[in-house]
């Protein structure tokens, strides 16, 4: 695999993301790697290289460029619940500036860098993203209908609120298949907001998955963390791969 940092030119500045391209000669088809709030890190690039390995090009970009470039904090201490604890809050700024309009424009600018790599496909792409990753993921399928035709969202938090800009009253713009995978009784994420990023999925029509892991804490997919759960991460990868593999061919299939 092709694996290396790049600089990716957005329309607030630069961002700094990992970019993994399988060896041969592709077209591969694109997959933007959505964060979790801790931010590119080794847990991460192990996980977008699992994903290229299956035949596809990832891109994993630092959401956070507008405040840090990589790494954005010490995460060498996720593994202690407390000290995670405060990561999250001291990250909890960087996160907070990503308004709807600043997710959008970035989206563009990460899926129009994707393509113009070198034996990546042109399009379309899907999008994988963790915790608040997941939430990115789904403002930027809804805003980019006919590029991104494939979503899964891991522990996604906030994806169906009572705010004005919540992204479950866009879903109707989606044209692609969806995947949900939410955490037993995530605050980030209770039963009520479940409910409703459902009821909005049914009415619009999407063709969608979602589903509890039992047992499992918000964070379940990332090893560095207190939150992990070997069992629910398992899971998570094989449904991931079950839908990318349905949604976007790789030359080998």
């Amino acid at each position: 695999m092709r694996k290396t940092m790049v600089d990716v030119p957005t329309g607030d500045g630069t961002a700094d993301a990992y970019l993994v391209v399988p060896d041969g000669d592709g077209p591969f088809p694109g997959v933007l790697f959505y964060m979790d709030v801790f931010g590119l890190r080794p847990r991460l690039y192990e996980m977008a290289e699992r994903i290229a390995e299956r035949g596809y090009a990832v891109l994993a970009p630092n959401l956070f460029y507008r405040s840090a470039r990589t790494p954005v904090a010490d995460t060498s201490s996720l593994a202690d619940p407390e000290e995670r604890g405060k990561v999250f809050g001291r990250l909890m700024p960087m996160m907070q500036q990503l308004d709807t309009a600043a997710i959008t424009r970035d989206a563009g600018a990460y899926l129009d860098f994707l393509a113009a790599q070198d034996g990546v496909s042109a399009g379309p792409d899907a999008v994988v993203g963790y915790c608040m990753g997941g939430l990115n993921g789904l403002k930027a399928i809804t805003a980019y209908p006919d590029r991104i035709v494939a979503l899964a969202s891991f522990h996604g938090a906030r994806l169906a609120t009572d705010e004005p800009d919540s992204p479950h009253r866009q879903v109707a713009k989606i044209k692609g298949e969806v995947y949900f995978a939410h955490a037993d009784h995530d605050h980030s994420m209770p039963q009520e907001d479940i409910d409703r990023l459902e009821a909005a999925l049914d009415a619009a029509d999407v063709r969608f998955r979602s589903e509890i892991y039992p047992g499992a804490e918000h964070g379940f997919t990332m090893a560095d963390t207190a939150a992990f759960s070997a069992e629910a991460e398992k899971r998570h990868w094989e449904k991931l791969f079950e839908l990318l593999d349905a949604t976007l061919p790789t030359p080998a299939r």
